[in-house]
């Protein structure tokens, strides 16, 4: 009889089902039940339909792993329940504004405003209490002040946002008669300006030891000191991205190379592997072809293009492994 995997035993049961949990951008949750060998695109096509989306290749799906008891932990794999992904906004384009589609308008509004309310989309405060008006003109319609007073003492949309009350309800009223697509609209346009537009900072060391963040976005891998942007490596100038152990490499077309240090290994070929999704997909006229390999393929830091969906499948299966 032929021996059955430790992976296969544990999600023999139920059917070979597996119930996993997505988190949608509104907050708004459901559950999904999948056989444990579907595809990563299979579920996001899934997950997409669900939402009736068709411009989704802008979007992906980000694995989280809920805090379990750690003694428990240890000892055996962790129950489906506490497997989640959130749907997340992964490619952030120059022009939001130019999307097709509203709906895709719309859920790249609320990634904005997610972004706005957990301070990872910083700005001055003049930006942020106009972010704000159009929030509220897309939520609440047209300004009303007792309506406006109760609505911004309920719901915190930017940090310190009680000292910015009166200018924003000052732009709220301004706004009349804006419908809520056009106030998404606006939003994106007021967003796209701003120098932490779509930028998930990744902690790293420059040659001298100096403590940066990297990040990747649609014109090319950029350097941070905190908030500030302090050097742009566009595409044009890349002539390779690599990694060695934790050290990533950029190598540009003058011959130069620079070397920046992150926490691990991992970590480094995670952000590699970011800086190359993100670059077939805004400079790549279509998907490059690959020759099929299992799952499990890894060679070094040479380039096999993934959908990041198969990426999080992957981590999942490794997560339960």
């Amino acid at each position: 009889m032929e021996e059955r995997s430790p992976l296969s035993q544990r999600f023999s049961s139920s059917q070979n089902k597996l119930r996993l949990r997505v988190i949608f951008l509104d907050e708004s949750e459901r559950t999904f039940e999948v056989e444990w060998k579907v595809s990563g695109g299979d579920f996001f096509n899934r997950v997409c339909g669900h939402l009736k989306l068709l411009e989704k290749e802008y979007f992906g799906l980000e694995f989280r792993f809920q805090t379990v008891n750690c003694s428990s932990a240890l000892l055996s794999p962790p129950d489906s329940n506490h497997l989640f992904f959130r749907f997340i906004v992964k490619f952030f384009p120059p022009d939001p504004g130019q999307l097709r589609r509203s709906l895709t308008r719309y859920l790249f509004a609320l990634q904005i405003k997610q972004d706005l309310s957990n301070g990872s989309l910083t700005c001055n405060d003049n930006s942020a209490a106009l972010l704000v008006s159009y929030i509220l003109q897309s939520e609440i319609g047209d300004f009303e002040e007792e309506l406006d007073c109760q609505h911004l003492e309920m719901k915190q949309y930017v940090p310190n946002q009680e000292y910015l009350d009166h200018k924003i309800i000052k732009l709220h009223r301004t706004l009349r008669g804006t419908s809520p697509a056009e106030s998404d609209v606006q939003l994106l346009e007021v967003a796209r300006k701003l120098d932490m537009y779509g930028i998930r900072p990744h902690p790293a060391q420059d040659g001298e030891g100096l403590r940066i963040n990297l990040a990747v976005t649609h014109s090319g891998v950029l350097v941070f000191q905190g908030n500030t942007k302090i050097n742009t490596f566009s595409w044009a100038k890349i002539r390779k991205l690599s990694f060695r152990r934790k050290h990533f490499l950029i190598k540009l077309h003058d011959k130069d190379t620079l070397e920046f240090s992150m926490a691990s290994r991992d970590v480094c070929k995670s952000f590699w592997k970011l800086c190359v999704e993100h670059h077939a997909f805004f400079r790549l006229p279509e998907e490059p072809k690959v020759v099929q390999k299992g799952l499990w393929s890894c060679s070094g830091s040479s380039f096999r293009y993934r959908s990041l969906l198969l990426c999080c499948w992957v981590l999942l299966l490794l997560s339960v492994s």
